[in-house]
């Protein structure tokens, strides 16, 4: 390929898959229990609460490239959970929903304890693959 990356094979595919998966899996989940911890009725509200999010990973997903290394800590885990927040926040925001400073604070810190610390520890366990 002329961009340099490796067309995806079968393992890689899934990889890619099973790491998109689970980032919107944890947005989802954050959302769920954002919800649930102030007796809203989960289900009922869950996609409005969750949708500025997920575009949000969305767009981590596409600038970061974040098919190329999806499992990477910093050079994709921090750019998705960057993108994830700040573009949450902006469509919340535009969207008429609450952005309080402290939401802000819970959703960056939650969401990049979900959507780098999973990579951290993908990392982990590579790295001790590696060495046995």
């Amino acid at each position: 390929m002329s961009d340099g990356v490796r067309p995806a094979t079968g393992t890689r595919r899934r990889t890619i898959a099973l790491a998109l998966g689970l980032d919107i899996s944890l947005v989802i989940a954050f959302a769920a229990i954002g919800r649930a911890s102030h007796d809203s009725d989960v289900l009922a509200g869950l996609l409005r609460t969750a949708w500025p999010f997920l575009v949000g990973l969305a767009v981590g997903w596409l600038v970061t490239f974040a098919w190329r290394v999806p499992t990477a800590p910093v050079r994709t885990g921090l750019g998705v959970w960057a993108a994830t927040v700040i573009g949450g926040m902006l469509l919340r925001a535009a969207s008429g929903q609450g952005t309080a400073l402290p939401f802000i604070i819970v959703a960056g810190v939650t969401l990049l304890a979900a959507l780098v610390g999973w990579r951290v520890v993908a990392a982990l366990i590579e790295r001790s693959r590696r060495r046995t």
